[in-house]
């Protein structure tokens, strides 16, 4: 995972949206990025910049992603609910 964050990925580069798919990225706007997945060409794909997890992603990562994507997406899944549960419960 290179882990630049969604403001540094601009048309051209792979990052990994909040569907855990590698997207070629289309289109930045001011809050969204679009792109194509990478698994099952769907597309446009959108994101949020400020309020969804996208970031960038190596080459390395998608042939993961495409060699077992049922094992990399249960994997991306356990960090992202891992990261989730280290984080602090909200004061209320």
């Amino acid at each position: 995972m290179v882990g630049y964050h969604a403001e540094e990925i601009r048309p051209g580069d792979i990052y990994e949206d909040c569907a855990f798919h590698p997207v070629l990225c289309t289109h930045v706007g001011d809050d969204e990025i679009q792109g194509i997945s990478l698994i099952d060409a769907t597309g446009p794909r959108s994101c949020s910049t400020k309020h969804c997890g996208v970031f960038k992603l190596s080459i390395a990562d998608v042939r993961a992603a495409r060699a077992d994507w049922p094992v990399y997406l249960a994997q991306r899944k356990s960090a992202w609910n891992r990261l989730d549960d280290d984080s602090p419960a909200d004061a209320q």
